[in-house]
Formats: structure tokens, C-alpha cells, sequence
């Protein structure tokens, strides 16, 4: 597993995709903070990182799945996938290096934001008067958030040999998981079900985290989710029939 990690996460480096969308992902996010009116905690004036956590989720719908689409996509395309398989690795080993080499890659573009952090500390009256607890519980989710996303890449990529429907796919099952379930219970026809609806969207357990409370209810179903894809691009790729 560490040799494929080592070389897709090398890979990512040595290409354009790395630094777009770590540049991608600060620059939406620094504008949104700092400088559209609309967004920007300055106008705000409250000293908190609603903007960041709120608006991350959405910008990682795209991002993300521009990382993975070429995870397995590109292996069939270019037919390197027979010989990947031919080597003394495991499928697991296969599907896990790649999943963390992207994990990794959106770890790293989210680190850089500690400085807003730091900034808007500095920025309370009086200095440091953050809502610390909420905050740590946000940065929680949002990195589960990305290694759920990235598992759902990872699929795609796994059901097609074509980069953009891999990407259309991610994307779309990711915006449905982070959304969807709860647009979906807000529908009149529900009644008493609502909640369980809304508790199988990730929408539900982010914003729980978000609120400073690490409940192992929420970390549970961030892991599940991640290993149920994991576990059908594990199915996808025993198969073998391409």
C-alpha cells in the first residue's frame, strides 16, 4: 500500500493537479473570507469561521473529484490496470494507496487555513474570543468530510475508464450525500421520519461536529461511509472485467 500511495502522492506533485487545487481551493476560500462583501467575516463582524465551514463542503463537491477521477479511470484507459494488478499487491492495498494519497492531498489544502484561524483570534474583542471548541469539531469534519468524498472518487473513478463521467459521478453522489438526504426530509410527506432521513445525509452529523461536540455517533458514520465505497470499489475491482 505505502508504494502506490508513495507514487500516486508523488504523481500529484509532479503534476498541475496538487497545486491547483490547493491554490484552487485557498483562493475561493480566501475571497469568500476576506474580501465579497456578501461572505467576508470583516462585514460580518462576528469573530468566527462560519464562512470557511459552511462553504468548504461546496467547493470540495468539485475539487475533490478532480483529484480521484484519473485514480483508476486512467489506469483502464491507458491499460496499465492488468499490469498494476499483476504485481505482489493486494486489491486493498491498490484501492487504500490511492484513497490516502488523495486524502493527503486535501489534508495539505486545508492546513494553510489555520492562519484564518490564528487571524480572527487576533481580530476578537477581546483577542481570542473564538469559539475554539466549535472550531477544532469543524476542521474534524471537514477532513472526515474529505476522506468521505475521496472514498465516493474513488469509486467512480473505478466504474469507468472516462475521467469527466468519473467526475460528473463523484460529484453528483457527493453533493447528494452532503445535501441531498437533507433537502429531501424537508419534503411534507415524511412526518416523524425526518430526522432519520436527515441522520443518513452527511449535512446532519458535519454540522453536529461543528458545534464542539465529538460524538462517536458522528465519527462512526463518516468511517462507514467512507469504507462502504471503499468497499465497492473493492467489489468493482475484483471483478476484473474490463
Amino acid at each position: 500500500m505505502i508504494s502506490i500511495l508513495s507514487r500516486e502522492f508523488n504523481g500529484f506533485l509532479n503534476s498541475l493537479i496538487a497545486y491547483m487545487v490547493i491554490g484552487v481551493f485557498l483562493t475561493a476560500i480566501g475571497l469568500l473570507m476576506w474580501v465579497f462583501p456578501e461572505t467576508s467575516v470583516l462585514e460580518y463582524g462576528y469573530a468566527d469561521m462560519d464562512t470557511l465551514f459552511s462553504l468548504a463542503p461546496y467547493v470540495y463537491i468539485f475539487l475533490i473529484p478532480a483529484i480521484t477521477m484519473k485514480s483508476f479511470a486512467e489506469e483502464k484507459r491507458g491499460g496499465t490496470m492488468e499490469l498494476l494488478l499483476t504485481r505482489p499487491l493486494s486489491d486493498w492495498d491498490i484501492i487504500l494507496g490511492k484513497y490516502f494519497a488523495s486524502f493527503l492531498l486535501v489534508v495539505f489544502s486545508i492546513l494553510p487555513t489555520l492562519v484564518y484561524y490564528f487571524s480572527i483570534r487576533a481580530l476578537g474583542d477581546p483577542v481570542g474570543n473564538v469559539d475554539t471548541s466549535g472550531v477544532i469539531g469543524s476542521y474534524i469534519g471537514l477532513i472526515l468530510l474529505g476522506g468521505v468524498f475521496c472514498s465516493v472518487g474513488i469509486f467512480a473513478s473505478s466504474i469507468t475508464p472516462n475521467q469527466i463521467v468519473a467526475f460528473i459521478v463523484a460529484a453528483f453522489l457527493s453533493f447528494l450525500l452532503f445535501s441531498g438526504f437533507d433537502s429531501l426530509s424537508a419534503l411534507n410527506t415524511w412526518s416523524s421520519w425526518v430526522l432519520v432521513i436527515k441522520q443518513f445525509g452527511i449535512l446532519y452529523h458535519y454540522e453536529s461536529l461543528g458545534k464542539g461536540l465529538i460524538d462517536s455517533r458522528d465519527l462512526i458514520y463518516f468511517f462507514s461511509v467512507a469504507f462502504m465505497f471503499l468497499l465497492l470499489t473493492k467489489t468493482v475491482i475484483g471483478s476484473r472485467s474490463w
